[in-house]
């Protein structure tokens, strides 16, 4: 088994070992995982914080020692704390880094750091204004940063981001915490999911308080949710159906 870490900002993870291939996730700095699979110029990954496969070009990670990935593992999370802020790297170049990168392996690639360091698990009072940080970011399949980030990848950086760990696509998500019988009984930081015409879980975002909700839908936005889903004032008109609310924590 081969491992690696990513050493570049923002790393796109696609579906095929190809570079118009779909982007299905992002790999951020400081982000460590498994090698399962290397070819000439593709790798298929394993994410060790979530367990996401996808695959990675070679030119865009640097190998690591089994021992470093599980000294990494043995880690309690430093993510970055600011929405965007800088590395130093030999001879002061400069590698720009977003909210929610890893930075335990700072002293691997003997970088430092001068920005805020998220390191302490939040109550869940706090998700909602991490939430916040998020909003008008746009719409991007397969993101997890303030300049791109999907439904699912917005609700788990706001987790990831306040020391909780949820799985990385709705339907994961879908599957985790206690689901809540009446939208009544919800609290601001429970997730609530819409399914399609099929039954399949597509969307996912984050309940406000009196009714509201923030998910990534075009951007960031905050809309009113009933029984029936969510209601977009802007087009009068709900754009997408409740399936179930859930507790996570």
């Amino acid at each position: 088994m081969q491992y690696g870490i990513c050493n570049l900002s923002i790393v796109p993870l696609r579906l095929e070992p190809s570079d118009p291939s779909e982007m299905v996730n992002q790999v951020l700095y400081g982000e460590h995982f498994k090698v399962l699979e290397q070819r000439k110029k593709w790798s298929r990954i394993r994410l060790a914080h979530d367990k996401y496969e996808g695959w990675i070009d070679n030119k865009q990670y640097v190998e690591i020692e089994e021992s470093t990935y599980l000294a990494f593992n043995a880690q309690p999370p430093i993510l970055a704390g600011d929405l965007i802020e800088y590395v130093d790297c030999e001879k002061h170049h400069l590698i720009p880094i977003t909210l929610g990168a890893s930075l335990n392996a700072l002293s691997f690639f003997n970088h430092t750091y001068e920005g805020r360091k998220i390191t302490e698990t939040q109550p869940k009072e706090k998700l909602i204004g991490t939430s916040l940080l998020f909003l008008n970011a746009p719409y991007l399949w397969g993101g997890r940063t303030i300049f791109g980030i999907d439904c699912s990848g917005f609700t788990q950086m706001v987790y990831r981001l306040n020391g909780h760990s949820i799985l990385r696509d709705a339907s994961q998500q879908a599957t985790q915490g206690e689901p809540l019988s009446f939208i009544e009984e919800s609290e601001p930081g429970d997730l609530a999911f819409f399914d399609n015409e099929e039954g399949i879980i597509t969307h996912v975002g984050i309940m406000m308080q009196d009714n509201h909700i923030i998910h990534a839908s075009g951007k960031v936005r905050i809309d009113r949710i009933d029984h029936t889903g969510i209601y977009n004032a802007e087009m009068r008109t709900h754009t997408h159906k409740l399936r179930v609310i859930k507790r996570i924590i």
